[in-house]
């Protein structure tokens, strides 16, 4: 049971090991995925990618936000801003914000998909960093060097660049290394509890004419980088809700996302999120109270 655990948490936070630097790289990924934009079975202007070679795990999402780079860019800016879109996702358990000598960081327990003790999570460090802000574009990095079972180089990369007056376009990326333990784990996992799971990429069509959709820890990161790319998603459909609602607003969009999703992405009932949600943020705001 350690192992499975351990290996739930393999592709948790994922990154890639490159990304565009400037705004006319992106613009020019996005005239390039024009088509798969508009003609996709996400039921939103999305694509999304993923790549597994012998010691590392990538996913990437690129989308089309109806908002304007000005309330995009601020939005996405910002540690504590962080902390509100990651605790959505069902395995974030807590995420807080440290100040350094040489910038900020993140601690972030992942866990379960139901209620835990932070003491039974596993903690993330990842260092906080904007590495770009302009009028145009914006560029956000978290990295953390160590994970569970020997994984490592675990990056979160967030690219926005202004289309025109009303629209964005945003890319979402995270990978990490793994080793000869963090391999076996995942296969125990994929054997046991993930035997079923599917992602969100089509290998082929069945005789019947239905999706046959890809696996394995493949699967697994496409699934957490569209739970991540929707988090985002929910805490900028939020913004424009009165400040004392938005909190809820978040957390009722994220979910309504999710389920659009059952096969890929369903796990709890709405009220059983909400309570569980409830509760964590209630805790990480003690703890951030009392520090």
């Amino acid at each position: 049971m350690q192992w499975r655990h351990a290996a739930v948490l393999l592709a948790l936070l994922l990154a890639p090991q490159v990304y565009a630097q400037d705004p006319e790289s992106l613009r020019a990924r996005h005239a390039a995925l024009a088509e798969q934009l508009s003609d996709n079975p996400f039921q939103r202007p999305l694509h999304l990618e993923s790549r597994q070679t012998a010691d590392a795990l990538q996913g990437d999402i690129y989308a089309l936000i109806e908002q304007p780079y000005a309330v995009v860019g601020t939005a996405l800016q910002g540690s504590a801003h962080w902390c509100d879109i990651l605790i959505l996702h069902l395995n974030v358990k807590s995420c807080g914000v440290s100040s350094q000598t040489d910038g900020e960081s993140l601690r972030i327990h992942i866990g379960r998909k139901s209620e835990q003790t932070l003491a039974d999570a596993y903690l993330f460090e990842f260092t906080y960093r904007v590495a770009t802000a302009t009028p145009d574009f914006l560029q956000v990095l978290l990295e953390a060097e160590d994970g569970p079972l020997g994984t490592s180089r675990y990056r979160i990369n967030l690219e926005v660049v202004a289309l025109d007056a009303q629209r964005s376009f945003l890319h979402l990326s995270y990978s990490y290394a793994y080793g000869m333990a963090a391999s076996v784990a995942a296969q125990s996992y994929l054997a046991t509890l993930g035997r079923n799971k599917v992602g969100f990429s089509i290998l082929e069509h069945s005789a019947e004419g239905q999706p046959v959709y890809i696996g394995g820890m493949r699967g697994v990161i496409e699934r957490n980088t569209m739970r991540y790319y929707l988090a985002i998603e929910a805490y900028l459909g939020a913004l424009a809700a009165p400040p004392a609602t938005r909190l809820e607003q978040r957390l009722t969009l994220w979910h309504s996302a999710i389920e659009q999703y059952p096969a890929q992405l369903h796990e709890l009932e709405r009220e059983q999120y909400l309570t569980m949600k409830h509760k964590e943020i209630q805790r990480q705001q003690a703890d951030a109270a009392g520090e």
